[in-house]
């Protein structure tokens, strides 16, 4: 009985260890995001000062992206803290996750690169789309784990796993939020999403409990 258990808590590792690598790369590769200016490409006139101050839209999406990151990352590494076992469908579902993870590039440039232009309003609304996806995503993944505790490990309490369903159920909520304030304005959405990764930041537990 002991070696099937430590047979199923090391796949488990495994699967997070993975994950925890592609959550790496993908909050490393945000950076790349934002410009670096040449001596030779700054305009007559203007001074290196004036340039970087321009790339500001490029930071403040820098920053969202890689917070909420961050929070996602966190949020993954709570769900690994109470799984035990996996099986296939969560195995598909985390690798959607993944999928998703490492996209988060694609609409951090768009938001980037068009705030400020009549664009704004949609780039601000893929962007904020994505999370939507996202969240949604987390909950079909918590579900698979935490539906009839099918995953979960035999310590972890009740309370603790239905304290983490009802936090997972307004992540779609709030994220939708964004979204819609996004046709209304952009940088409010932008915003929005920024102190929704803050929120969650300091509102999830991570307890080893299993």
């Amino acid at each position: 009985m002991s070696t099937v258990v430590e047979e199923e808590e090391k796949e488990t590792g495994r699967v997070e260890a993975f994950s925890d690598g592609v959550f790496a790369i993908a909050i490393t590769l945000l950076v790349l995001e934002i410009p670096v200016t040449h001596p030779d490409t700054v305009p007559h006139g203007k001074h290196l000062a004036d340039v970087v101050l321009q790339q500001g839209p490029n930071f403040a999406a820098y920053l969202v992206s890689f917070v909420t990151i961050l929070v996602m990352w966190l949020n993954h590494h709570s769900i690994f803290q109470m799984v035990r076992r996996i099986d296939r469908l969560f195995l598909v579902l985390n690798g959607f996750l993944l999928l998703l993870v490492t996209f988060i590039n694609y609409p951090t440039a768009l938001v980037a690169n068009f705030i400020a232009t009549d664009d704004e309003r949609f780039a601000a609304a893929f962007y904020a789309g994505t999370f939507v996806i996202i969240a949604v995503i987390y909950n079909l993944l918590w579900w698979r784990a935490a539906g009839g505790m099918r995953l979960i490990g035999k310590r972890v309490p009740a309370e603790q796993v239905a304290r983490m369903t009802r936090q997972y159920q307004f992540g779609p909520i709030l994220y939708l939020l964004t979204f819609a304030l996004a046709f209304v304005n952009a940088w409010a959405s932008l915003a929005l999403n920024g102190a929704l990764a803050l929120y969650f930041a300091f509102t999830g537990q991570i307890e080893r409990t299993a």
